[in-house]
């Protein structure tokens, strides 16, 4: 059954290979990320999984040391706290690559919602019942749409409270069309889509 021994193949194979691939581009990446600002060259947040179980998300780190604490939980373009290397992998979404070791870990999949923070799932509680009843992914339809979420946020004042009563709803519907047509040739679709509009 795809959707659980055959999905989990896929995502060791297709990150075994995309892996080895991608080695010389992330170790650019490492190097860039090292002699640009001072800080771990990871970002580790905790991040809920299936069955509302925590898990580390990796991110190449893209802020300063401890952006957490001097800012809210969401991001617009215009954040000060956004390093100068940190704007172009955020852009081109290069600081979501660590979250393949997520993957052969198994605390996610290559295709799947989002994963969240505690703080946004305890909002929408009942909605994420259904949503993690899956493991989370890199990449799906709500992250391909929302692909400029940091400039959809420039605009409200207030951006948590826009992300939970504006953004969050739309992104679980988009969560929802995934998990009730889930299949391998959907997920190959999604990854091609993710690809090209990067």
């Amino acid at each position: 059954m795809y959707n659980s021994f055959g999905k989990r193949f896929f995502d060791l194979f297709a990150t075994f290979i995309g892996g080895i691939l991608l080695l010389p581009f992330i170790f650019i990446i490492i190097i860039w990320i090292k002699l640009s600002s001072r800080g771990p060259l990871f970002y580790i947040q905790k991040r809920v999984g299936k069955d509302f179980k925590e898990f580390n998300l990796y991110k190449f780190r893209s802020m300063v040391i401890d952006a957490e604490k001097i800012g809210p939980g969401v991001t617009s373009g215009d954040d000060p706290r956004i390093t100068k290397v940190g704007k172009f992998i955020r852009r081109t979404k290069i600081d979501e690559l660590p979250q393949l070791i997520n993957v052969l870990k198994g605390d996610m999949s290559l295709v799947g919602p989002r994963p969240e923070i505690m703080k946004f799932v305890k909002k929408k509680k009942e909605e994420y019942k259904k949503i993690l009843s899956v493991k989370p992914g890199i990449t799906d339809n709500a992250a391909i749409e929302f692909r400029d979420e940091e400039i959809i946020m420039k605009q409200y004042q207030d951006k948590e409270k826009a992300y939970i009563d504006i953004v969050l709803p739309k992104k679980i519907k988009l969560y929802y069309d995934y998990i009730d047509n889930i299949s391998f040739v959907n997920d190959v679709k999604l990854i091609l889509k993710t690809l090209k509009v990067i």
